[in-house]
C-alpha cells in the first residue's frame, strides 16, 4: 500500500460528520467542540481527542463489541476507579448511559488521560515489575462482588489447533499469494515464512498441548493488556485502557500474553529479565504454581504456532495495518521455539 493510500485510508476511518458530533456533544452535556482529532492508532474501535469547553475527553466509536458489552465493561470501570485503580471511568450521558446511540452508530466518552505508551525495554526491571503487580490488582479487584460481574466458575475451553489445520490455512496462503499477477516484497517474504512455518510445525508437532482444559486459576481478566492500552507518567501506570476485551480466562493466559506483546523486542525474542521481573511482580499479589504458569505460557506458543490472524487481515480483509506484527511475530516464534525451557524458566521465576 502506497503512503498517498494509507493516508487516505485512515481520513476515511477518521471521519465523523458534523451532525455526529454535534448530537455526541449535545448526548455527553459538553457545551460546545472546540476540536475533534482522530487517533489512528487502534485497529478496531474508531478513537478521537474531543477538546470541549467541558474538558479534554477520549471518545471512541463502539464497533468491535456488541453495545451490551460495553455497557458492562464501562459500568466495571465505574467499580474498579472507586476501588483505586488507575482506570478512566466513563463520562455519562444526560440520561445517566455510559453509551450514546446516535443514528445508527454507539459511542462511550471518557477523561482523557495524560501519559505515554512504553513498550519493551522502554521499562527499567523495577518498572516491569510494577507492571506485573498491578495486573495482578486488577485480577483481584475483578473478583469483588462490587464490580457487578457474575461469579467465574465455569472453566473455559482452550483451543488447540491441529498441526494439520494449521499447514492446511497456511497452503490457503500460498495459493492466494500465488494467484497474485504482481506479488510485492510483502507477499514474497510471507511466501517464504509460510514454508519455514509449516517445517516449525512438522518439527514440533509432538509438543503441542495435551488437550483443551487450561490449568489454574482463572477470573476476569482485562483481555488486551499491552503497551496500546497502558498509559505510563514518571516512572507511574496512569491509565489502563479499552475493556471491551473483558472476559473470564485462566490467569496465566493473560499474564503469559501481556509478557509475550509487551517485551517482545526488534531483533525477534523476549526480553526474558523483563519477563522475569514482570511475572514476579504479579505473583506478589496474586499467588499461582509454576506448572500453571507453565501450561499458559505452553498454549500461548503453540497458539502463535497455528495463527495467521495478520495475514487473514491483509488478505481476506485487505487491512495490511497489522503486517508489521506478521514479521516481528515470525522471528518471535523461530526464537521461542528454540528457547522454550529458557522461557519457561523466565515465567516460573519466584519472587
Amino acid at each position: 500500500m502506497t503512503d498517498e493510500a494509507a493516508q487516505g485510508q485512515v481520513l476515511v476511518r477518521g471521519r465523523i460528520t458534523g451532525s455526529e458530533l454535534e448530537q455526541v456533544v449535545k448526548a455527553f452535556g459538553l457545551g460546545q467542540a472546540h476540536r475533534v482529532v482522530f487517533l489512528p492508532s487502534g485497529m478496531m474501535n474508531r478513537n478521537w481527542r474531543l477538546e470541549t469547553s467541558e474538558g479534554v475527553f477520549a471518545l471512541k466509536e463502539i464497533a468491535d463489541v456488541p453495545v451490551s458489552k460495553a455497557r458492562r465493561s464501562l459500568d466495571v470501570l465505574q467499580a474498579l476507579a472507586v476501588g483505586g485503580l488507575p482506570v478512566c471511568a466513563p463520562h455519562l450521558t444526560a440520561s445517566a448511559d455510559t453509551v450514546a446511540e446516535i443514528d445508527g452508530h454507539s459511542y462511550c466518552l471518557l477523561p482523557w488521560a495524560l501519559g505515554s505508551h512504553h513498550a519493551g525495554t522502554d521499562l527499567d526491571v523495577g518498572e516491569a515489575a510494577e507492571l506485573g503487580a498491578l495486573l495482578g490488582r486488577i485480577h483481584h479487584e475483578l473478583a469483588k462482588p462490587g464490580t457487578g460481574l457474575k461469579p467465574a466458575v465455569e472453566r473455559p475451553r482452550a483451543k488447540v489447533t491441529l498441526p494439520e489445520s494449521a499447514v492446511a490455512e497456511a497452503d490457503r496462503f500460498l495459493r492466494v499469494i500465488t494467484g497474485l499477477e504482481a506479488p510485492e516484497p510483502f507477499d514474497i517474504a510471507a511466501a517464504e515464512a509460510l514454508e519455514q512455518r509449516k517445517a516449525l510445525i512438522a518439527a514440533h508437532a509432538a509438543q503441542r498441548p495435551a488437550d483443551e482444559v487450561p490449568r489454574g486459576p482463572l477470573g476476569w481478566t482485562h483481555g488486551d493488556f499491552q503497551p496500546l492500552n497502558v498509559l505510563w507518567k514518571a516512572g507511574k501506570v496512569t491509565a489502563v485502557l479499552d475493556w471491551d476485551r473483558l472476559a473470564v480466562r485462566p490467569y496465566a493466559e493473560e499474564i503469559a500474553r501481556t509478557a509475550q506483546v509487551q517485551f517482545t523486542v526488534d531483533d525477534g525474542r523476549l526480553d526474558l529479565e523483563r519477563v522475569a521481573a514482570f511475572t514476579a511482580g504479579y505473583r506478589s499479589v496474586v499467588s499461582i504454581a509454576d506448572e500453571d504458569l507453565a501450561d499458559g505460557v505452553e498454549r500461548l506458543w503453540w497458539k502463535r504456532m497455528t495463527d495467521f490472524w495478520q495475514l487473514q487481515w491483509h488478505y481476506d480483509k485487505n487491512d495490511h495495518g497489522p503486517d508489521r506484527l506478521w514479521v516481528s511475530g515470525e522471528r518471535l516464534l523461530h526464537w521461542w521455539s528454540a528457547h522454550r525451557d529458557q522461557v519457561r524458566a523466565a515465567f516460573t521465576t519466584h519472587p
